[in-house]
């Protein structure tokens, strides 16, 4: 595939669409099981971790929050990690990136899978829990940035937002793998087995994710976008290799703005984009803000005792139905940015999650199975319409040379700012005001959105070769 094709806007040849099949599955798989690595973690912390990992004696609304809170651990280092990925995708590449991203969720997620409880090592088993979760946060940092790009600088320009949502995809698919693992496992065994040891079995399960990122290394390649940017690079190539002249004018832009003194690209993303980064970040919070208050707090708070006191069963699935739905609404909605704009659909599923909020909880209080379903179908639904073309807008908001930088940093910042403790405000604004502000919260995170999404401009069919 050749630099021109990121461009093009003709129908792709059979050899093109076949090469973007299979780096778009490639990049669903990986994201797919990188956040199945994620997730658990959630729904882990809303079930299993304040018992198993905090003391007996401690009250359980007070474990919960202790349990969310090493769940935000993993939000605290993901920035870091975007940061230090960011900084090698830039410079190396990023497939190599996104290896070593899979491969460190990969092994950290199974030594979660395997360490002792509170009763066994005291003090010191929330403290390796702490480590591991942030261990978990680093890889999530730098695999997004990796996976996103490698499918969107591949793709034609006119399709960037249906193979971006690919990358996309994986989050809820994660959820989906994540809740039926728990399903499965405590259909599978007692009560007492399921806290005791077949909570392990979902994390030890995630050494598949090493096999993947094998598969990454050994059958993609570097993206055409990357490629380019190394010719520019190359300043004494090896005797004998013909190095192809760039387009001309990339090249005279990239001198200009590439300082001679190499420069961080992490530096050099916030030296040239520390606006559009923040913006970012900020049309972020509304689907960080409500997912993870629908994949980890509701299930929490319908099965809790001072909540609803529903069988596990009941909100785990509607979780995984609900996800079920989301991807083909990302997939719609990618699409159809790639028709009318970035901006105009996501701006969309902002408003309707912002009033979406304020039925969710009274669907979910009815108790109502249906209900229940379609209270965090519609949640999910409306942040899929936001989710889906994501990709593609933050690749398009940045330059080559920082792409990976600046796009990680927006997220990750995003991530931070709105998914770290949503499920932890969410408990104490429960307890302390009552679930109606639950939903305020959801609805100002929205209202945010929407301010950041206004302030940036349109980005469809921006040329990815180009610096501005």
């Amino acid at each position: 595939m050749t630099a021109d094709a990121t461009t093009a806007d003709q129908p792709m040849d059979s050899q093109t669409r076949q090469s973007m099949r299979k780096v778009a599955m490639t990049a669903l798989a990986g994201t797919s099981i990188e956040w199945y690595d994620f997730f658990i973690y959630g729904t882990a912390a809303a079930l299993v971790f304040p018992t198993a990992f905090f003391p007996e004696d401690m009250p359980a609304s007070v474990a919960l929050i202790a349990s969310f809170s090493t769940f935000a651990v993993g939000f605290i280092a993901r920035p870091l990690g975007g940061i230090i990925f960011g900084h090698f995708g830039d410079r190396v590449g990023r497939k190599r990136t996104l290896v070593t991203a899979l491969m460190i969720m990969g092994v950290g997620t199974t030594l979660i899978g395997l360490l002792p409880t509170y009763a066994t090592i005291g003090p010191l088993a929330p403290l390796a829990l702490i480590v591991l979760r942030f261990v978990q946060g680093l890889a999530i940092g730098g695999q997004w940035g990796g996976a996103m790009l490698l499918v969107t600088e591949n793709a034609p320009a006119n399709k960037r937002g249906y193979y971006g949502a690919f990358a996309q995809a994986g989050a809820p698919v994660g959820v989906i793998l994540a809740n039926l693992a728990y399903l499965l496992v405590s259909g599978s065994v007692s009560e007492e087995a399921f806290i005791d040891w077949g909570w392990r079995l979902p994390f030890l399960a995630s050494v598949v994710l090493i096999g993947v990122s094998m598969y990454v290394q050994l059958h993609l390649e570097d993206t055409p976008a990357f490629k380019q940017l190394e010719k520019l690079k190359q300043q004494n190539p090896p005797q004998g290799e013909e190095i192809m002249p760039p387009d001309e004018a990339f090249e005279a832009v990239v001198a200009e703005k590439t300082p001679a003194d190499g420069r961080s690209p992490v530096l050099e993303a916030i030296r040239l984009y520390p606006g559009r980064i923040m913006l970012a970040a900020g049309s972020f919070l509304s689907i960080q803000v409500t997912f993870y208050i629908l994949i980890a707090f509701i299930v929490a708070y319908g099965t809790n005792e001072a909540g609803l006191a529903l069988p596990r069963s009941i909100m785990l699935s509607a979780v995984l139905i609900a996800s079920a739905v989301q991807i083909p609404i990302q997939f719609w909605a990618a699409s159809y940015s790639d028709r009318h704009g970035r901006r105009g659909i996501y701006l969309a599923g902002a408003v309707l999650l912002g009033l979406w909020a304020f039925a969710l909880f009274p669907l979910i209080d009815t108790g109502n199975y249906l209900l229940i379903i379609l209270a965090v179908t519609g949640g999910l639904g409306f942040l899929g319409m936001q989710y889906g073309p994501q990709a593609a807008f933050f690749t398009e908001l940045f330059s080559t040379h920082v792409r990976y930088s600046g796009a990680s940093l927006g997220y990750q910042v995003g991530a931070i700012l709105g998914g770290a403790l949503a499920p932890t405000i969410a408990v104490l604004l429960w307890n302390s005001y009552g679930i109606f502000y639950v939903s305020v919260y959801i609805g100002l995170a929205t209202v945010l959105t929407v301010i950041s999404v206004l302030m940036l401009t349109e980005t469809h069919g921006t040329d990815l070769h180009s610096v501005e």
